[in-house]
């Protein structure tokens, strides 16, 4: 593999272990070994907005250090985001066993999360969908229950230094209604109906006994996936007047550093290779399911051992393919799904674990979320950019990085 070079030492700290400078400069401490203690559930005192489904609690803990732009020369980290569509708990328990996961291995990621995973099917013609009538969900609405749990993990979440992003609402992806032919100000709509999902909680369920969630969503949120990834060049005007950083919706995304559209850091996922295929795939779960199972999520058991195997083997093909050249962002998309077996969940937990290893062995690896990695982006010299956007997919600088 190739040398870390000047780079390591430049960017130290954005792994997200230890202790960790926030922008205010306060500190929050990281807990025996380097990871946030268990206390890193419970926020500082709040002051509540709104209806008090949300507040403020100062700024979000567990984050890295202040980013500091690299020289030219200087290796650039290999940063991996994972990223999660919908972000609701539906009572299987993989909202809490990836948050451990993140925990156990020191890594921050992006929740996408549905404004309608906090809305009451009771309230559900609260919802005005653009081109679908009123209250309709291509996703359906969760049972007060998991609604409540749904609240707990996002706090969670965010205390635990992990990014809530937006997966909108009603994920509407196919005929006149999809995604796809919305207007800018019908996006805006959905924007504004996911916000207030978020921050009215409180008043559309009744329910006192619960904490807010301790952030202020207006300034959380920074960016989202759209369903099904379409719909994103009428979404980017949208975003960019709303002040967000990213997006996360382009499909078929090429393994090479980023560039801004409109203005927004456009992150999309990625072709990955598919061992054993003579085609590459798109760095999400169901990308990888319809490619295994033909939209088949109960497919008979006996194909999963091979297909797991499959998909773990992907991302840690995406992610060596990156690490070993261009050092190109890495993306992965997840649902929290138990689709055929559950072997999709299994196949990111081993790949987590994969990269977990390989920055134990001294790796200047950063396993963050979208809006960390966007923090990082943000502060580079364009020049510096513009010399790795030149290294092609798999294309590892010829004369090493201090030449590049």
């Amino acid at each position: 593999m190739l040398g870390l070079g000047a780079g390591a030492a430049a960017g130290a700290g954005l792994a997200g272990c230890g202790s960790h400078t926030v922008t205010d400069g306060t500190r929050h401490a990281g807990g025996s070994g380097g990871r946030p203690s268990a206390s890193g559930t419970t926020a500082p005192p709040a002051r509540p907005i709104g209806d008090g489904s949300t507040s403020y609690t100062g700024s979000q803990p567990h984050q890295p250090e202040r980013p500091v732009p690299l020289e030219p020369g200087q290796t650039p980290p290999q940063f991996v985001v994972f990223s999660w569509d919908g972000a609701g708990e539906v009572g299987n328990g993989l909202f809490p066993r990836f948050l451990d996961l993140a925990k156990e291995h020191c890594a921050h990621m992006t929740f996408f999360l549905s404004g309608l995973y906090l809305l009451p099917e009771s309230k559900k013609r609260l919802y005005d969908p653009p081109n679908n009538p009123r209250g309709a969900s291509d996703i359906g609405y969760l049972t007060d229950a998991h609604i409540k749990e749904t609240l707990t993990y996002v706090r969670r979440a965010w205390l635990e230094g992990h990014e809530i992003g937006t997966h909108f609402n009603g994920h509407f992806c196919g005929g006149r209604g999809s995604v796809a032919h919305w207007t800018p100000r019908q996006w805006r709509s959905e924007i504004e109906q996911a916000k207030s999902f978020v921050t009215r909680w409180r008043t559309h369920t009744g329910w006192t006994d619960l904490p807010s969630l301790p952030f202020d969503y207006d300034k959380e949120l920074t960016g989202g996936r759209t369903p099904c990834l379409l719909g994103q060049e009428n979404l980017l005007p949208v975003a960019r007047e709303l002040g967000w950083r990213y997006d996360a919706s382009s499909p078929g995304g090429r393994q090479v550093w980023p560039v801004k559209r409109q203005g927004i850091w456009d992150l999309p996922l990625q072709q990955i290779p598919f061992p054993g295929r003579s085609f590459e795939v798109l760095s999400m779960d169901y990308n990888m399911l319809a490619n295994q199972s033909l939209n088949s999520t109960r497919a008979p058991a006996h194909n999963y051992p091979g297909w797991r195997e499959q998909s773990a083997q992907a991302y840690i093909s995406g992610f060596k393919r990156a690490y070993e050249t261009n050092r190109a962002p890495f993306f992965i998309g997840n649902h929290f799904e138990e689709w055929n077996g559950g072997i999709y969940m299994d196949a990111v937990e081993e790949a987590l674990k994969y990269i977990a290893r390989e920055r134990e062995k001294g790796g200047d690896i950063r396993m963050v979320s979208f809006r960390q990695f966007t923090d990082w982006l943000d502060v580079q010299r364009p020049q510096v950019l513009d010399a790795w956007r030149t290294l092609d997919v798999g294309q590892a600088p010829a004369a090493g990085w201090k030449r590049l």
